[in-house]
């Protein structure tokens, strides 16, 4: 079933197979491109968000010849080649032809093009329904998205609410009142209760007004981000909330970057209009001068700090206003009514009213133009204001999130696209975590499913080490909470119990060639040595380590020539250290010492450098050779001036501040 226009999907829908396509989804398309009658059509659509292209062959009765009609973008004329110009994914369909020994199936031609490079690809492709029904309403219907800020800007909150709004909980926990309410759903980690901050991400699994919602809260602070990193890889779509008063902060940036790079769709929420707050226009001026974004305002706050009452709907011209609830704990009171309605204006200041109504108005005839294919390519963000501690405009978000967001969008593995209603199952893990559960104490992989559709006993390929592997302990998440998954579908997250072979980044598919590579690495700039106190908890110690760094909690380095027993701790900052530490005491017992390196500065070294060349470097003072958990050379150095003699001393060895291999796979 077709429920949008945002997704890639090829095939055909002659005469009562139009059905397929959802009613909404239907009628713009004959508003849209008035052709045919539909019982006497065949239409065939490639779809993408940035591109539309359809051909339509329409079979006159008497002589069943075909008119054949295409409208694409220039570069997708029937029979054009690739251009150097074309930089997005779509099909251009052609030359539709009856088949020759069947009449129930006919042929075209097609042509793809992939983002990173420009193949031309003709073949002969039956023109058929390419998603059985069942499968493509259980995918389109699949909403797997992040939310993103900078630390304190509302991010677990708004996840809170979004759980009390979906039905999900019947009260929300405060992140701010720990002593007096529940904590919150999803930091489920006894640390994150303690600190009041997320450091580790969290998949909560819900079904809100017909979506299935896999939603996962990231942490905010810069020292987590590679978890938020890999969690990026694993969603179609982002909400990035902002603190209304404090603006685009230095960590919703960076987020905001990878974002652009993935081309994932951004949804905007500028929380805390309760508090005294920026000008809202300045808010949206900012979005696009800093991020280099459009943005349309899809509701309007009416006032700010103790004068919020509510917003302006702008998409149905209706008022919302808000009562508060005790800490927001209960779903807020809403009252309903047009913009020109008497009750809103005695309801408001007038001076305010008149500012509601003049910005508005400039809105209207200057603001960016609301597009939903602008959106799915992220060159658009959808902006709502609200205040997510008072509950004050959270579900208009969530609704319009729900109804503008992607589905499960294709990927590209090799120059090849795939497509999530590709009936073979495939999927990659994006995060692996312990002891969520200190009953069982086992280990968990989350496997973000890209195409087809899971079932539980079911055998895939581990496509890393070529074994054939049965999933039979899977898992729906809520938090730390989970129950058993029979069926998932694209777009899912399912949480898979035990298979200590399974790595971060692993591909598991039906298909033994196909490899994701979506998982990246980064620059660490924190080491440290992590030793045990206790002779007598040595082994508790090696077992709670190997574990962490399964989970890529921190990265582990092997100094050349080194006495030291263990591994040296790599991170991107010094909070992963403490984590880990206090993850070593409470889940495995083994008390640690905490030692500080001497090097501020990694840098890999190109494959292509053999150990001779390496051994044969002038190392500058205090540098040392040391190996990844990949065998991959690396150098460690203790300061930027350091790396910066070696580069000058040793021109002909080339290193790099990402992995080579990660160079060449985006390259």
């Amino acid at each position: 079933m077709i429920t949008n226009l945002n997704s890639w999907s090829l095939g055909s829908y002659p005469n009562k197979s139009l059905d397929l396509i959802e009613p909404p989804v239907r009628q713009r398309l004959l508003s849209d491109y008035p052709l045919f009658p539909p019982a006497e059509s065949l239409c065939t659509f490639a779809l993408h968000p940035a591109q539309f292209s359809r051909s339509i062959a329409h079979q006159h009765p008497s002589t069943h010849k075909n008119t054949h009609q295409h409208l694409a973008t220039p570069s997708a004329h029937p029979g054009s080649t690739p251009c150097n110009t074309v930089e997005s994914n779509y099909l251009s369909l052609t030359n539709t032809q009856k088949h020759p020994k069947t009449k129930n199936h006919q042929h075209l031609n097609v042509t793809a093009f992939s983002r990173t490079q420009l193949t031309l690809l003709r073949s002969q492709v039956p023109i058929r329904p390419f998603l059985s029904s069942d499968l493509s309403k259980e995918i389109s219907r699949r909403r797997t998205f992040a939310i993103i800020s900078h630390p304190d800007a509302g991010k677990t909150t708004l996840t809170e609410k979004f759980l009390l709004y979906g039905g999900a909980v019947q009260l929300a926990g405060s992140v701010t009142a720990r002593k007096t309410q529940r904590a919150a759903t999803s930091d489920w980690m006894e640390l994150e209760r303690k600190r009041g901050i997320s450091v580790s991400s969290t998949v909560l699994q819900f079904e809100y007004s017909g979506y299935w919602i896999n939603l996962l809260d990231t942490p905010g602070h810069k020292d987590f981000s590679e978890d938020t990193y890999r969690v990026l890889t694993a969603v179609d779509s982002v909400v990035m909330v902002i603190d209304a008063a404090k603006g685009i902060e230095p960590q919703t940036r960076k987020l905001f970057e990878i974002c652009r790079r993935r081309g994932i769709p951004i949804f905007t929420f500028m929380n805390k209009m309760d508090r005294p707050s920026r000008d809202p226009l300045e808010l949206l001026d900012e979005l696009e001068r800093v991020l280099g974004i459009q943005a349309f305002a899809m509701n309007w706050p009416l006032g700010s700090g103790p004068d919020f009452k509510g917003v302006f709907d702008r998409t149905k011209n209706q008022v919302h206003f808000f009562e508060r609830t005790p800490g927001g704990a209960y779903k807020a009171p809403v009252t309903v009514h047009g913009i020109k309605d008497a009750a809103v204006r005695e309801s408001m200041d007038a001076g305010v009213y008149e500012k509601v109504i003049m910005e508005h108005e400039m809105l209207e005839h200057a603001g960016a133009t609301f597009s939903a294919e602008e959106i799915a390519v992220g060159k658009l963000t959808p902006v709502f204001f609200g205040s997510a501690v008072n509950n004050f405009g959270v579900q208009l978000l969530l609704d319009g999130f729900l109804e503008h967001a992607s589905a499960p969008r294709p990927r590209s593995v090799d120059g090849e696209i795939i497509d999530p209603a590709k009936p073979e199952f495939s999927g990659f893990i994006f995060k692996i975590q312990a002891n969520m559960d200190p009953r069982h104490r086992d280990r968990l992989a989350f496997v973000r499913i890209c195409s087809g559709k899971f079932e539980r006993d079911m055998t895939v390929v581990h496509t890393r080490t070529g074994k054939k592997v049965r999933l039979s302990s899977s898992h729906k998440l809520f938090g730390r909470d989970r129950e058993t998954m029979d069926v998932a579908y694209a777009g899912d997250i399912v949480g898979l119990v035990g298979h200590g072979e399974f790595g971060m980044g692993d591909t598991l598919a039906e298909n033994d060639k196909l490899v994701y590579r979506e998982i990246p690495r980064f620059t660490p700039e924190c080491f440290a040595w992590l030793q045990s106190t206790n002779t007598g908890q040595f082994k508790r110690f090696r077992e709670g380590l190997d574990q962490l760094l399964q989970e890529r909690v921190v990265q582990a380095l092997y100094v050349k020539d080194t006495a030291q027993r263990v591994p040296l701790l790599a991170a991107v900052g010094p909070l992963q250290f403490e984590v880990v530490q206090y993850r070593m005491q409470t889940e495995y017992g083994a008390d640690s010492r905490l030692e500080s390196a001497p090097w501020q500065v990694m840098r890999w070294v190109s494959p292509e450098i053999t150990p001779e060349q390496l051994d044969a470097a002038i190392l500058p003072t205090g540098a040392r050779l040391a190996k990844d958990s990949f065998e991959q050379n690396v150098i460690l150095f203790s300061d930027p001036w350091s790396c910066s003699y070696f580069s000058e001393k040793n021109p002909a060895i080339k290193i790099s501040e990402l992995p080579f291999d990660e160079q060449m796979a985006a390259a």
